[in-house]
């Protein structure tokens, strides 16, 4: 057991059950601790992630200006091919001059963009470490809080007042807020770690699977429309993706009867798919922000603000593209691509 909760039933709990209410308040007072840690664990993960993407602008840059010096190039290659003709009307271009400016150029930008992928690999190695820190640090004391609470109330839940079922259900979201959030943050750390490994994905399968596994309430229903094609791609990332935009759908949808719609519509060279809900919809000045990690605009207890965090940066590292139409108690539609090859 952890070493706080011992410390805190021996000190409130030394003589049986009448220090109830004192040492649920000790122990929601502990949980205020690991939220300061959580908050510095996400600060530090987001100013990581905001590097990560700025190296990559950098890097797409780079490569931008590497093609326009290989046309260059090209045209120089090609003019040494000139007629007679032509060649009287570059009479006064130094070819050797020419060469050699752009050889020095392409020798900088290769470094300038060695220093950018060391930069790039170092960040990816902090975002790591964090995502073990969360592990080992905070997954563990939670499990023990957990397993304590529950322990409590099946022994004595019959003696406990209303003020105390209420700091236990108090407790008990928090403990599942923050497993929520620390799996959250493994999952995407894990994105760009985990090898890709193309192989035939049926979605069907897929997604069914995905809705055996997850919780969905009694008043909501989930509804593939059409029967989904097999795609040559990672299993992992298409569960994450899939998973994480229908679990998304069902925390926040408050509608009596609540649905569930997954479609796709075939293109010539890709896949567009749609998951719709009828639920609490998106205003527009937050459909934006809804992709940038630890940003919620909904104050649910299950949600960390990581899951479309992970969405976007599965199909950005692929080259897909996603966007979303709402309408604030109207529901939402994500829409995302996914390429055939």
């Amino acid at each position: 057991m952890n070493s706080l909760l011992k410390r805190q039933i021996g000190k409130h709990l030394k003589n049986g059950l009448n220090h109830m209410d004192q040492f649920l308040e000790s122990i929601d007072d502990s949980y205020t601790n690991y939220e300061d840690q959580i908050a510095i664990l996400q600060h530090s993960i987001k100013i990581s992630s905001d590097e990560l993407y700025e190296a990559n602008q950098k890097l797409r840059a780079e490569a931008d200006s590497l093609k326009e010096i290989n046309k260059n190039l090209e045209f120089i290659l090609n003019s040494m091919n000139l007629d007679s003709n032509a060649l009287e009307t570059l009479n006064n271009f130094n070819t050797s001059d020419y060469i050699k400016h752009q050889t020095i150029e392409i020798i900088k930008i290769n470094k300038q963009r060695e220093e950018l992928l060391l930069s790039l690999e170092k960040q990816n190695q902090s975002l790591n470490e964090y995502a073990h820190i969360v592990s080992h640090d905070l997954k563990s004391p939670l499990r023990s809080i957990h397993s304590l609470i529950t322990w409590i109330k099946e022994d004595n839940g019959q003696n406990f007042n209303e003020k105390t079922n209420d700091y236990f259900s108090l407790i008990q979201k928090k403990v599942e807020k923050m497993n929520h959030l620390i799996q959250g943050i493994l999952t995407y750390s894990k994105i760009d770690k985990v090898n890709i490994v193309k192989e035939d994905v049926d979605l069907n399968d897929l997604v069914n699977s995905i809705i055996n596994m997850i919780f969905i309430p009694s008043n909501i229903e989930i509804i593939v429309k059409n029967k989904l094609p097999i795609l040559r791609n990672d299993v992992f990332r298409m569960q994450q993706l899939f998973q994480n935009l229908i679990s998304n759908a069902i925390n926040f949808n408050d509608k009596p009867t609540g649905t569930v719609e997954i479609d796709f519509v075939e293109q010539e060279e890709q896949y567009v798919f749609s998951v719709k809900d009828n639920g609490v919809g998106i205003s527009n000045k937050n459909q934006e922000k809804i992709f940038q990690i630890f940003e919620s605009v909904n104050n649910d207890d299950k949600s960390g603000g990581i899951g479309l965090s992970i969405v976007k940066r599965i199909l950005d590292n692929s080259s897909e593209k996603i966007w979303v139409e709402s309408q604030e108690n109207n529901g939402t539609t994500f829409y995302f691509t996914l390429h055939k090859q």
